[in-house]
């Protein structure tokens, strides 16, 4: 009976559950898992990197920046995307989807290679526009979930000082006056409707994130909390 019992429950769990559950079958479980994602957009400067940061030590999650992982193949020695890259993010502009989401797919991958626990995700950056939300709908359907979309809702001059007092240390080619209000403009024109149409299906969390950083992260863990 006892027996019965326990395959009645294990038949009930879903893959994810019953994959955490068994060191058997590792390349099984990788095949069932899904990544569960949270979007994490906002304007440049408004802190969702330093946010992403605490997020990751306090709840386990995997950080991936859209942004990072475009500045890095476009270093990358070889790359086929690296002069390509250089001149979207230099004019402010949104790099083609079908780069960027093979970039955020094969971070996962690796990542969920590597632990099959590591299933959660934060994606900082992205969806900028309706392309990316298209192409990820497209690319990713059945094969992620997205969770929730973690807004940091920012005053446009706060992020602009915020970028250029980075700036001065980061070596970053779009961290100037310049390059941040064609960014702006890109996120309001492009960024804003995402957020808007998420908000309309009750998926968004909006953080204010004109506060301190320890203020922020107060209003964020209530929210990770909240939503598991």
């Amino acid at each position: 009976m006892f027996s019965r019992c326990l395959l009645v429950l294990a038949a009930r769990l879903s893959p994810r559950a019953r994959c955490l559950r068994t060191a058997a079958a590792p390349r099984r479980c990788r095949l069932l898992m899904k990544p569960l994602v949270v979007f994490v957009l906002g304007g440049p400067g408004a802190g969702k990197g330093t946010q992403c940061a605490r997020i990751v030590e306090k709840y386990g999650y995997t950080h991936l920046s859209a942004g990072d992982l475009l500045r890095d193949e476009r270093k990358r020695p070889g790359s086929q995307y690296g002069e390509l890259i250089e001149k979207y993010i230099t004019e402010g502009a949104i790099v083609p989807v079908e780069i960027t989401i093979s970039l955020l797919k094969r971070a996962m991958d690796q990542t969920m290679a590597a632990n099959v626990q590591k299933y959660k995700f934060l994606i900082d950056g992205f969806p900028r526009n309706e392309d990316n939300l298209q192409g990820w709908n497209k690319t990713m359907d059945g094969k992620a979930d997205v969770s929730f979309v973690l807004f940091f809702d920012c005053d446009n001059e706060i992020c602009i000082d915020r970028c250029l007092e980075r700036g001065k240390s980061s070596g970053r080619s779009d961290d100037n006056r310049e390059s941040l209000e064609k960014r702006l403009h890109t996120y309001l024109q492009s960024t804003k409707p995402i957020i808007d149409q998420y908000e309309k299906m009750g998926k968004v969390r909006k953080v204010d994130a004109s506060k301190s950083v320890d203020e922020v992260f107060g209003k964020v863990v209530k929210i990770f909390d909240k939503e598991g």
